[in-house]
């Protein structure tokens, strides 16, 4: 996975930012998954590994966390997707589970981000964030 900036250069991976919440039940999930799903769930451990950890109420509002709904731009078209777990996920209604590549992918990023990642299939994606809802307060804990 490649986190690209907005204008398009290559560069250091920015800081993602990962609610300590969110961090601990996506490191466990994540580990759970690394017999089914070994690529996702490494690259999610990956992620993890170098977010920064915040307390939940310090998560940015523009920031992908669980359960935010999240509208970006990719490959030349838009799409709106809920972030969630795996039990919960359900493409026809829109929500993408954080083990899948784009949803490992969409984690801890901001708006105005971009990221490079790779499908199941082997092709190449570029995403950029154009913005971020969070879930109520009750949804999200």
């Amino acid at each position: 996975m490649e986190k690209q900036s907005q204008n398009g250069g290559d560069y250091r991976l920015p800081e993602i930012v990962v609610s300590d919440t969110d961090h601990a039940r996506l490191t466990s999930l994540a580990t759970a998954a690394l017999e089914t799903v070994p690529d996702t769930a490494e690259e999610l451990l990956s992620e993890l590994d170098r977010a920064k950890v915040v307390a939940d109420e310090s998560v940015p509002p523009d920031v992908v966390r669980m359960g935010s709904a999240v509208e970006f731009s990719s490959d030349q078209d838009r799409k709106r997707v809920t972030l969630v777990f795996p039990q919960e996920a359900d493409i026809a209604a829109g929500k993408v589970s954080v083990l899948t590549p784009v949803g490992a992918a969409l984690i801890g990023l901001a708006e105005g981000e971009s990221i490079t990642w790779t499908a199941r299939d082997g092709s190449s994606h570029e995403m950029t964030i154009v913005s971020v809802e969070q879930p109520e307060q009750s949804a999200a804990k």
